[in-house]
């Protein structure tokens, strides 16, 4: 049966209107459509793929590395390297379990020592140079700290920055 209902002329506000109600179910929709799509091809991709395969982490030799010392006042860091440079392990008097003061006493750079010689036990390291840089309280017991450790040290290196000249020293305090 025919609708008799008399159509009544609308404004342009209304067909703004209507044609955005008309438009809001299409959208969703396709929106679901997207969705079921993209969800039906993972499914295809992960099964194409198949369980995922972890390369093993090759750990490489080294029998010969670098331990460089950085004593500093309030912290000692003890770090392992290759010869080229590349870091292997290391630890500092903080990562020790040392905090505050503690930090920069001769026992916590001994502990960071060890533990760093700890660290990198799986590198098959036998022989180090040790390259030590500052002027901080554990400076000499870190190098006892990796002696107790078993390693053997062919050489111990100070690096430590000495200006020549320089930049012009502050003026002395007055009280």
């Amino acid at each position: 049966m025919a609708d008799l209902t008399p159509q009544t002329p609308a404004s342009p506000s209304a067909k703004a209107t209507a044609d955005k109600s008309d438009s809001a179910p299409k959208k969703a929709e396709t929106l679901t459509e997207k969705l079921e799509a993209s969800a039906a091809s993972a499914e295809g991709a992960d099964a194409k793929a198949g369980p995922k395969v972890r390369r093993k982490k090759i750990k490489k030799s080294v029998p010969q590395a670098r331990v460089c010392i950085h004593a500093g006042e309030n912290n000692t860091i003890v770090t392992f390297t290759d010869l080229q440079g590349n870091k292997l392990g290391g630890c500092s008097a903080g990562m020790a379990g040392f905090k505050g003061t503690r930090k920069s006493t001769p026992y916590a750079a001994k502990v960071a020592a060890e533990k760093a010689s700890e660290l990198v036990q799986g590198y098959g390291i036998q022989s180090v140079t040790v390259e030590v840089k500052g002027l901080g309280p554990g400076r000499e017991q870190s190098i006892r700290g990796l002696q107790s450790a078993g390693l053997n040290l062919d050489a111990i290196v100070d690096t430590t920055p000495i200006p020549h000249g320089g930049v012009r020293q502050p003026g002395r305090r007055r009280v």
